[in-house]
């Protein structure tokens, strides 16, 4: 019984937060069908679906919906938790249609400028004139994007030192050796804060005292 309970407590979840989910269903038949390739082949396959400077130049709206899509980590369960922490909440809370305008918005903003710091790079003689060709794929910029805008779900005060912490985590590799996909994942947390009108009339922020609070049954 317990187990029915639990089980049917899981798939509940999984419903409250569609796009989440078949978001990691694509990443996990994705996930598949790369380790089916050979070392090369997955290289050229990806670099022709990644939000480089040379694939942005020549098919932007394909290769900034494909590059989402993929991971170049080969790794599809770290997924399963973080999308679980932070993109069912978000989507759970803001509704799908919300919760997909951040993720879009913190992917292609995040993508374009951090690849148009990289041109600028290159034509200081900064970067190598290759690195128009690097690969540049994956989800981080969204779920970056959604752990920002999570900043509003928490009530004050206990929202600040979730800040601080998101700041902190994602500032620190950008302050100590930056590159161009360090300043992607800052830039997305500041466009998920950024979308605070996104979040309005979307109910009472989390208060963690109330649930410590609360009786158990």
């Amino acid at each position: 019984m317990r187990i029915n309970r639990g089980l049917g407590g899981v798939w509940a979840y999984i419903r409250s937060a569609p796009g989440t989910y078949v978001w990691l269903a694509v990443l996990f038949l994705t996930t598949v069908a790369m380790h089916q390739m050979s070392p090369a082949f997955e290289q050229h396959f990806l670099r022709q679906r990644s939000t480089n400077i040379h694939e942005l130049s020549h098919n932007p709206v394909r290769v900034l919906v494909a590059s989402a899509m993929w991971i170049d980590s080969g790794h599809w369960l770290p997924y399963v938790v973080l999308y679980s922490v932070f993109h069912a909440s978000a989507e759970r809370w803001l509704g799908t249609a919300r919760w997909l305008a951040v993720c879009a918005l913190a992917h292609i903003l995040a993508s374009l400028i951090s690849e148009l710091a990289l041109l600028m790079a290159i034509r200081d003689g900064m970067a190598s004139s290759s690195a128009v060709n690097t690969l540049d794929i994956g989800v981080s910029y969204a779920l970056a994007g959604v752990i920002g805008v999570l900043t509003y779900r928490i009530a004050a005060p206990w929202r600040y030192p979730y800040l601080l912490a998101v700041l902190i985590f994602f500032g620190l590799p950008l302050a100590e050796g930056p590159t161009f996909t360090d300043l992607g994942h800052f830039l997305s947390v500041l466009v998920g804060l950024s979308c605070y009108p996104l979040v309005r009339g979307r109910g009472k922020a989390w208060n963690p005292k109330e649930t410590l609070a609360a009786p158990r049954g």
